[in-house]
């Protein structure tokens, strides 16, 4: 059988993936998409998607607790968890057959199948109904990756659970362990925990949400004590002993080792590539740590092959990998296109509260040698947190004394997820202290914060 000829292929039908396929459908080559599961990837079928439907779930749920407080009754509050899965798996369905309707929109080519890359410009697809073969000038890889499990930690999904096993719970956890306070982590104990679980998250580091700002983590780690949660910081969980319906946990902290009894365990302690079985190392691909290493416009070093998304490494995040779906294909159709700047992407964890950021923490402003000025502004100071009920919460703003350039921008309280892009854009424009400063926010809202962040980093904070 005659292989089957198109522009592009693109491996993997993530984020990342079938934006490049459908950028480059619009740009008019004839393209393939392979996907081995579910069209969408993991981040809307297990991912960024569910866990946020699953986190609103908990976070009304948290409202009506507090129905009193807003001269509301609400009388046998309660919740009914596979509900709550079952919404969240809607939701999830929902977008990933939009995947499907948007590859027939742009006339995608898509195979349901294993691939892998027999030699260069060339992808062999094992299907249900057989093989395909497939070839093309340009080849993009957008494999996505998977939970790292670590030797002793290996899940189970009964007792011991990644985050799939945590979309679809076996059962409400009672008293739960969750090791890694990476935003996956810091999602799920916030969810559970806010559902009554009795929570402890042990975090290697010396502190929760480690890559964010310290003053934010500090600020995240009270507020998560408040809520109930035990935090151990600098704490390793060593080995897990599984008996029934209970684990033992042996935790190393200050240079002891403790045991705790728990009903179920949640492992978040990263992820690694999808690299396996694609032909990699024959075709010369370098890989470090699980990770394809590319340049800044994501060339593998092969000529005609790509890899972008987390395959390709930090930052882990969906937005990253659409972006440079798009900046490949572009690249690829001889475009200008524009490489991803990992300081001017954002991050966001969706706990409560949430916590957004993009740029330069503090400290490492100081590494970089640069002479800051920072502006802080507390939701406490802003009329429409208190109108919401939502007072807990800090904007932090870092600039470059000399130049007025917005270097980072640290978040954490009610909807900062939707606050940070604020500062995205900011800094895409390469904004100064003084354009932010002569800028109108509406009032009452709480972006108005981040006007105020700006001006108390210049001593012309007015409200505070």
């Amino acid at each position: 059988m005659a292989a089957k000829s198109f522009d592009l292929i693109v491996i993997g039908a993530g984020p990342g993936g079938y934006v490049a396929a459908i950028r480059a459908a619009q740009l008019g080559m004839k393209v393939a998409i392979v996907e081995r599961e579910h069209l969408g990837g993991i981040c809307l079928n297990w991912g960024c998607i569910p866990t946020k439907a699953m986190l609103r779930s908990s976070e009304v749920f948290h409202l009506m607790h507090r129905a009193k407080e807003f001269g509301l009754k609400a009388d046998g509050i309660g919740y009914d968890l596979d509900a709550v899965v079952k919404r969240s798996r809607k939701v999830a369905g929902q977008l990933s057959g939009g995947i499907g309707h948007l590859m027939k929109k742009n006339k995608v080519t898509v195979f349901m199948g294993e691939a892998t890359i027999p030699a260069k410009g060339k992808v062999s697809v094992k299907t249900d109904k057989g093989s395909e073969e497939l070839t093309a000038k340009n080849i993009v890889l957008a494999t996505g990756a998977r939970a790292r499990e670590l030797p002793g930690l290996e899940a189970d999904g009964k007792l011991v659970w990644t985050y799939k096993h945590a979309l679809q719970p076996a059962h409400m956890p009672k008293k739960l362990l969750v090791i890694g306070s990476g935003a996956i982590g810091i999602e799920f104990a916030s969810f559970y925990n806010t559902l009554g679980a009795d929570t402890t998250v042990v975090e290697v580091m010396d502190r929760v949400l480690p890559v964010e700002d310290a003053e934010i983590s500090a600020f995240a780690k009270k507020s998560f004590e408040k809520q109930g949660m035990k935090i151990m910081q600098k704490a390793m969980v060593k080995k897990l002993d599984r008996k029934g319906d209970t684990v033992t946990a042996h935790i190393e902290v200050g240079g002891k080792v403790e045991t705790m009894d728990f009903d179920t365990v949640i492992s978040a302690v990263g992820i690694v590539g999808n690299v396996e079985g694609l032909g990699l190392e024959g075709l010369g691909v370098k890989i470090d740590r699980t990770h394809v290493i590319t340049d800044e416009y994501c060339r593998t070093g092969v000529d005609g092959l790509y890899a972008i998304g987390d395959i390709a490494g930090a930052p882990w995040l969906a937005h990253k990998a659409s972006h440079e779906g798009v900046m490949v294909a572009d690249l690829i159709a001889g475009k200008h296109a524009h490489p991803v700047k990992p300081e001017s992407i954002a991050g966001c964890t969706y706990c409560h509260p949430q916590v957004a950021s993009v740029g330069y923490t503090e400290a490492k402003a100081k590494e970089l040698g640069y002479e800051i000025k920072v502006g802080r502004f507390p939701f406490i100071g802003n009329g429409k947190a208190i109108a919401l009920g939502e007072e807990n919460g800090l904007i932090k703003t870092i600039f470059d004394a000399k130049t007025g350039e917005l270097l980072g921008a640290h978040m954490i309280g009610a909807e900062v997820t939707e606050l940070i892009q604020g500062y995205v854009v900011g800094r895409q424009l390469e904004t100064t202290e003084e354009d932010l400063m002569n800028t109108v926010f509406p009032h009452p809202t709480l972006s108005e914060m981040m006007h105020e962040s700006v001006l108390d980093a210049y001593d012309r904070v007015i409200h505070m």
